[in-house]
């Protein structure tokens, strides 16, 4: 009995809505060529997204960071070794190398089956399922989120907080979890959180306010600090970055008191000293330079 014509519409009216809704499907990912996915989540469901491979920065060329490197690199040496290791905290100051760092161990430990998820913290609520889908996997992953903050109220804390603390959602023992952050707490400090501190046989107990902070962030077996750096430290780097670039492009460009003056007003234009402006300064003073020099000859 043939189908009625207005049913029929109807039908494909109902069909054509549903593609609008529904992700495009989704081809399972090879772990084995892809080092470094994003994890998007849907309405219904999420999946894994590689992402591109061209980032090739390695850890000799993040300069100035040397002892945070040496924390992150050893936790993840011992996570690959399949010894006792912790989840992270990278926190601090904006541009200090926090993001650059987890990508040149990436880099440097691909080959021994270092794998990267990155996570949105909106979807932090979904890491239950992203631990169902790599449990079993060969591979160590490290669950990867740049720059997080909470407010109150945000999905992904409790969930965030149960996977750290081994509990409902716990990570399988392939997973940790590493985290970078300009707030040490990962949730706004007020100057009220304070005002319930008080002194017990000469020790600071801290008001209720920030025991409420802490109980996140506590759960980090390491926190690795980053700051900005010392007028000294930051013109080392610069230094260090002009010699790098002048090196692979085969130039000379003579350190002087001018150079070292335009680094320092540079800073003071961008109000920090730290890795990421003394990088933007050699790209800058080192291309400027090859620039000219193209001009004249």
């Amino acid at each position: 009995m043939p189908l009625d014509k207005d049913l029929v519409e109807q039908l494909r009216r109902v069909l054509d809505a549903a593609e609008l809704v529904l992700p495009e499907p989704a081809s399972r990912i090879d772990w084995g060529s892809c080092k470094a996915a994003n994890w998007c989540q849907h309405t219904f469901n999420g999946y894994f997204e590689p992402l591109s491979a061209d980032d090739d920065i390695r850890l000799d060329e993040l300069l100035g960071i040397d002892k945070q490197k040496q924390l992150v690199e050893e936790n993840t040496q011992q996570f690959l070794a399949g010894f006792p290791a912790n989840n992270m905290l990278l926190w601090g100051s904006r541009g200090t190398g926090k993001s650059s760092l987890i990508r040149a161990v990436l880099n440097s430990y691909a080959d021994r089956g270092l794998r990267v998820i990155q996570v949105d913290k909106d979807d932090l609520c979904c890491l239950p399922d992203i631990f169902s889908k790599i449990k079993r996997q060969p591979y160590h992953f490290l669950i990867f989120c740049d720059d997080l903050s909470f407010e109150p109220g945000d999905r992904g804390y409790k969930v965030l907080k149960s996977a750290l603390d081994g509990s409902v959602y716990a990570a399988p023992k392939n997973t940790l979890i590493y985290v970078t952050s300009n707030r040490r707490y990962l949730i706004p400090e007020y100057a009220t959180d304070n005002l319930g501190g008080k002194l017990v046989n000469n020790e600071v107990h801290h008001g209720e306010g920030v025991e409420q902070k802490l109980t996140l962030s506590a759960r980090f077996g390491l926190w690795v600090a980053f700051h900005a750096f010392s007028q000294e430290q930051y013109l080392e780097v610069v230094r260090k970055n002009i010699d790098i670039l002048c090196r692979n492009y085969s130039i000379d460009l003579q350190w002087d008191e001018k150079t070292q003056s335009s680094a320092i007003s540079w800073s003071h234009e961008k109000s920090k000293r730290c890795g990421r402006t003394a990088l933007q300064f050699s790209r800058w003073i080192v291309g400027r330079h090859m620039l000219l020099n193209s001009k004249n000859n």
